[in-house]
C-alpha cells in the first residue's frame, strides 16, 4: 500500500471532533489528510442546527464554500488527490474532483451532488457509502446518481448500511451507528489500500 494524499471535507456540522477523529483514522493508515475549515471555525452538534447555521444571514453560500475549498486544496493539488467528504462535504468533494484532471480517487460518505452532463472522467475510483434509507440521499436518487457517474467514465462502488442514519459515522452524534460505521471504515481504507 503506497499512502495518498487525502482531502476530508466536513459536513454542514462544521470541522468537528468526528471530522478530526476520521482524519486521524487515515492518518494512522498512512495517508496525508488535509481538513479544510470551510465554516470558519463554527460546528453545529445536530445536522439541523447545522443547517439552521448554514441559513444565517452572511453564512457562506455553495459558491463560496466550494471557492475556500478549492483554495484549500490548490496547495496539494498536484499530489494526485484523494477527495472525500460527509453529506455536504461529499458533494463539494466530488465538485473538486470531477474538475480535478490529476484526481485519484474520490470518497463519499453521506452525500453526493449533480453531475453535469459534460463530465467526463477516466476510470476515476469513487466509492459512496451511505444510511439505507436516508431522507437526504433517497433511492431514486442514487440510482440516477450512479448511472450518470458510471456515464462519466468513473468506477463506481455503492455500500448501503440498512438501518443507519444520515451521518451514521459521526460518534457525536445522535445518528451514530458504530457497527455500521466500522464496516464502514474497513471498506474505505481498503479501497485506499488498492489506490
Amino acid at each position: 500500500m503506497a499512502p495518498v494524499a487525502i482531502v476530508l471535507l466536513h459536513s454542514v456540522c462544521g470541522l468537528t471532533a468526528d471530522v478530526r477523529a476520521a482524519a486521524e483514522r487515515l492518518r494512522a493508515a498512512g495517508h496525508e489528510v488535509v481538513t479544510p475549515d470551510l465554516f470558519d471555525g463554527r460546528t453545529a452538534s445536530s445536522v439541523e442546527e447545522g443547517m439552521r447555521m448554514r441559513e444565517e444571514e452572511g453564512s457562506p453560500d455553495r459558491d463560496e464554500l466550494l471557492r475556500r475549498a478549492v483554495a484549500a486544496t490548490a496547495p496539494h493539488s498536484d499530489k494526485g488527490l484523494v477527495y472525500a467528504g460527509f453529506s455536504l462535504g461529499g458533494s463539494i468533494a466530488q465538485t473538486l474532483a470531477l474538475a480535478d484532471e490529476k484526481a485519484r480517487a474520490l470518497v463519499l460518505f453521506s452525500g453526493t451532488s449533480d453531475i453535469p452532463e459534460s463530465a467526463a472522467v477516466d476510470g476515476l475510483p469513487v466509492q459512496l457509502h451511505v444510511g439505507d434509507p436516508d431522507a437526504f440521499e433517497p433511492h431514486d436518487w442514487l440510482t440516477a446518481w450512479y448511472l450518470r457517474m458510471q456515464r462519466a467514465g468513473a468506477d463506481v462502488e455503492v455500500h448501503r448500511y440498512p438501518g443507519a442514519a444520515h451521518l451514521y459515522t459521526h460518534a457525536e452524534l445522535q445518528d451514530y451507528d458504530e457497527e455500521a460505521a466500522e464496516r464502514t471504515w474497513r471498506t474505505a481504507l481498503g479501497f485506499l489500500d488498492t489506490l
